[in-house]
């Protein structure tokens, strides 16, 4: 998915709040950051996705705060937020008459959890009325793929939303899949590290790789070869995340898309209203 006009109002307020949450005293540095950024954008490749070009804007925010990690304290805190309410939401999946499609359905109001994008949003409400939003007949098929001896690969997104995606990590383990969860190589936004996965105990759950990229989203260009090839060998890849639809939508053929749509552009390409649960192939 290429970079559109439509993404620069959200380039520009990343950049903001970026530069404010590395460097919360430093206005100067606040203001280097988005006069700098403003400059790059014209000479912008935007036939690159949106997650691609997002990695130039993390690279200087860093540079001009000294910050390496821009949103560790956010993940720490959101990470420890959603583990607050797990137990009451594996109570749910657990008692559900489709428990993977409740798991799954649970996993993707996480993803509201993103730093990228500039919206409202209530997860802990969304979550309390657990409801059948997602496509059935989607679900039928990946729930048909999902059978005993299949190599699902799960691409992770962001720190708080990875708590949920334990419920269908071991949702997938239950009918006997065999799971590998993924997660970023360097911190970008507040996308999941190899840290978060620790905290909340996926790496206890399941094998935890890192993909490689520095992108807030499976940007190919940028994966390790090992991981490109983890994903060939997979017999169902699971993309989490909206960053991770812009960036692998037409990219990998066969792989389901899990997110919430949160933009209108986004919102255009699933046919999905903006804010909606969206899970399908594209």
């Amino acid at each position: 998915m290429d970079t559109a006009i439509d993404c620069m109002p959200c380039f520009m307020k990343m950049a903001v709040r970026g530069a404010r949450l590395a460097a919360p005293d430093d206005h100067a540095a606040h203001e280097r950051v988005v006069r700098k950024w403003a400059a790059m954008l014209p000479d912008m490749d935007f036939s690159q996705s949106p997650p691609a070009l997002a990695r130039t804007l993390n690279r200087l925010i860093c540079d001009e705060t000294g910050c390496g990690d821009v949103f560790e304290e956010d993940k720490v805190t959101s990470n420890r937020e959603v583990m607050e309410v797990l137990p009451d939401v594996k109570k749910v999946v657990d008692a559900s008459d489709h428990p993977l499609a409740t798991a799954l359905e649970a996993a993707i109001i996480g993803n509201y959890i993103d730093r990228g994008v500039d919206h409202d949003f209530d997860w802990a409400a969304e979550l309390a009325r657990l409801e059948k939003v997602l496509d059935e007949d989607m679900v039928r098929e990946f729930a048909d793929r999902c059978r005993a001896g299949a190599d699902v690969l799960v691409i992770g997104d962001n720190a708080g939303e990875i708590v949920l995606d334990t419920l269908l990590v071991r949702q997938l383990q239950s009918a006997g899949c065999r799971v590998t969860y993924s997660v970023r190589s360097h911190p970008v936004l507040n996308d999941a590290l190899m840290a978060d996965a620790r905290m909340v105990g996926m790496t206890d759950l399941c094998e935890v790789v890192e993909s490689g990229v520095d992108t807030p989203g499976t940007v190919l260009e940028r994966c390790s070869e090992a991981f490109i090839s983890r994903m060939k060998e997979a017999d169902v890849v699971v993309c989490k995340g909206q960053g991770n639809f812009e960036a692998l939508h037409g990219r990998w053929p066969g792989a389901f898309f899990a997110f919430k749509a949160k933009c209108a552009r986004v919102a255009e390409q699933t046919g999905k209203p903006v804010g909606c649960s969206v899970f399908g192939r594209f």
